[in-house]
């Protein structure tokens, strides 16, 4: 495994570094970055070569040896100047593009030099290089007979402006993307080792010692007591018992309370509506939710937030078996609303649902935010970078666009139109269907639409991000969700909540 740090000079980072990895846009290239942290004649002549070329598209990785002693290896990531307004300035995704073209090694010290457009820039640049730097393998080797296991690798981060000063990450940037490559190793863990228990565990385990933080859990039958039949049911046929993980951040004199809800549906069968195999595959991301929440809400308390956080996980499996939740069954929620369920696929918004309605009406926030992979429809609305968000303030959604561009955890807004979408709800013997029948009809917005309905009669400023596409890429997680949230809440202002 890679460990990260970050260091607060070039010359810390460099020191002692088998491989060192520059990035750079093309025109800082020109106007001579490299030349402003001092690095060895040779690279230099690189990167003037690559920088006398066209304004590559994609970013250009030229690797170099080092005979003469101190690094052995260096590599130039020239980045292109351009790029479009639905992409972060920051360029992450390029970014980490560039960090698994720079192949550093898997043993050994590593050092990562970049050059930051601007000085908010390091938490995404910084962000891009942990996810490039995944926690969670179970690959085996046997080592030879007599020989030590490795040890793994450490890589060193170090970002500076363009004049080659240097740009150090404060406290929250640091927490965040510690918590994100947690978030991602959570996601990337199989059922069979994170289950609902281990889940809780692992959460109580980095809560331990934190200031005004507490940890509180409901399971099993307890959750079906305090009303949350929704969410126990979909968990109630698994070998692990459903369970309401709940961490509360309570500082002295708290600028506002926020409400963290996250889908944590540690492994999606689909239920008694049972996904194809296909479909089936790399459904232990169905949690991704919760695990941005928690990954958040631990962040922004190691940080010392300003803003009280009531995170709250539903986590569950929707597994199969004698006692499975079923189509046509009616749950009464949370809310005091029943459901007809006629898709048990359909089980992430009953969790989310649940969740909100509970932390909602205990905590009475100021703001609700749930995170989910909720739909597929969100990967044919947004894509795989761009997260769906639906909100009832036009404020709040632009703050949540900025905060993308920002942190690099790209959303793009979806409709918030209760009128259009609440009739495909429409059930002849509840108060509402768990799923559509027209899905044609903006699934990312209606699944979106079925939460809010549960906490509709609050009146509480609320987004909801769906994000399963850029939660899980090409059978890895990502971390995102930690970063948008840390960045949104920091640059939040009240005026964003009314309107």
């Amino acid at each position: 495994m890679k460990t990260l740090t970050f260091a607060t000079s070039v010359e810390a980072a460099v020191k002692g570094a088998d491989v060192v990895h520059f990035l750079a846009a093309q025109r800082h290239l020109r106007a001579g970055w490299l030349a402003n942290v001092a690095m060895p004649e040779a690279l230099r002549l690189l990167a003037r070569a690559a920088a006398e070329e066209e304004a590559p598209a994609a970013p250009k990785t030229v690797h170099a040896e080092n005979p003469d002693g101190g690094p052995k290896r260096f590599v130039l990531t020239v980045l292109p100047d351009e790029r479009s307004r639905h992409n972060a300035p920051s360029r992450p995704e390029e970014c980490f593009v560039a960090f698994q073209a720079a192949d550093l090694p898997k043993t050994g010290s590593s050092a990562v030099i970049a050059c930051l457009d601007e000085p908010g820039h390091g938490m995404a640049v910084a962000r891009a290089l942990g996810r490039a730097l995944p926690q969670y393998r179970r690959t085996t080797s046997a080592p030879k007979k007599g020989g030590k296991k490795s040890a793994g690798a450490h890589v060193r981060f170090v970002g500076t402006d363009p004049d080659g000063v240097v740009q150090k990450l404060g406290t929250l940037e640091r927490q965040v993307v510690e918590h994100a490559r947690h978030a991602a190793e959570w996601v990337d863990t199989p059922p069979c080792e994170l289950h609902t228990p281990e889940f809780v565990k692992r959460i109580k385990a980095l809560a331990r010692g934190v200031p005004h933080l507490t940890v509180e859990v409901w399971s099993g039958d307890e959750i079906r007591e305090r009303g949350l039949g929704g969410l126990h049911a979909v968990g109630r046929c698994a070998v692990h018992p459903p369970k309401v993980l709940f961490l509360s951040y309570e500082p002295k004199s708290p600028r506002r309370r926020v409400a963290l809800v996250g889908k944590g549906v540690i492994y999606d069968t689909g239920g008694l509506s049972l996904k194809p195999s296909a479909g089936m595959f790399g459904m232990k991301c169905d949690m991704g939710g919760a695990a941005a929440v928690a990954g958040a809400a631990l962040a922004l308390a190691k940080a010392k937030s300003k803003d009280a956080i009531y995170a709250v996980c539903g986590l569950v499996e929707n597994a199969i078996g004698p006692d499975a939740y079923r189509p046509d069954d009616i749950l009464e929620m949370h809310s005091g609303k029943t459901v007809e369920i006629n898709n048990t696929d359909a089980e992430g918004r009953l969790v989310l649902a649940d969740a909100a309605s509970v932390v909602a009406r205990r905590r009475k926030p100021h703001l609700l935010i749930d995170m989910a992979t909720l739909t597929g429809a969100q990967l044919v609305a947004t894509g795989h970078r761009h997260a769906a968000v639906v909100s009832n303030r036009g404020g709040l959604e632009a703050a949540a666009v900025k905060a993308g561009r920002a942190s690099g955890d790209l959303v793009h807004p979806l409709p918030f139109a209760p009128e259009f979408y609440q009739p495909h709800f429409q059930s002849q013997v509840a108060d509402m269907r768990n799923s559509v029948n027209d899905r044609t009809d903006a699934q990312s917005s209606c699944a979106a639409q079925f939460v809010y309905s549960h906490i509709a009669d609050l009146d509480i400023p609320w987004l909801h991000v769906d994000l399963a596409g850029p939660a899980y890429r090409k059978d890895r997680a990502t971390g995102y969700g930690v970063a948008l949230v840390a960045e949104l809440l920091r640059g939040l202002e009240d005026d964003d909540l009314v309107a």
